[in-house]
């Protein structure tokens, strides 16, 4: 499994990039991914496999879930290998 050091080290573009960035998709989200960054260790796998390209990275190298983009299929929760992404029920 591949990790990167920084945000510098990151690829080009995460393997997905789909229109979901010029058009909202939020509205189909049943789920929304929660991150909890005690024991983030900044792999950027979330950020990698988002098909939605809804996951960018803070100055300080964090990842953060940009909502308005983010459909809530759950698969940044599920390649994270440290488990801080959970899905919690949209409200």
């Amino acid at each position: 499994m591949k990790t990167y050091k920084t945000y510098a080290d990151l690829p080009g573009a995460p393997i997905a990039d789909v229109p979901s960035q010029e058009e909202s998709t939020a509205g189909w989200r049943t789920t929304r991914p929660v991150l909890d960054p005690k024991n983030c260790t900044k792999c950027y796998l979330c950020w990698k496999y988002c098909p939605d390209t809804a996951i960018s990275v803070n100055d300080e190298g964090w990842p953060v879930i940009r909502y308005e983009h983010c459909k809530g299929c759950g698969i940044c929760a599920t390649e994270c290998p440290k488990e801080c992404i959970v899905m919690e029920k949209e409200v």
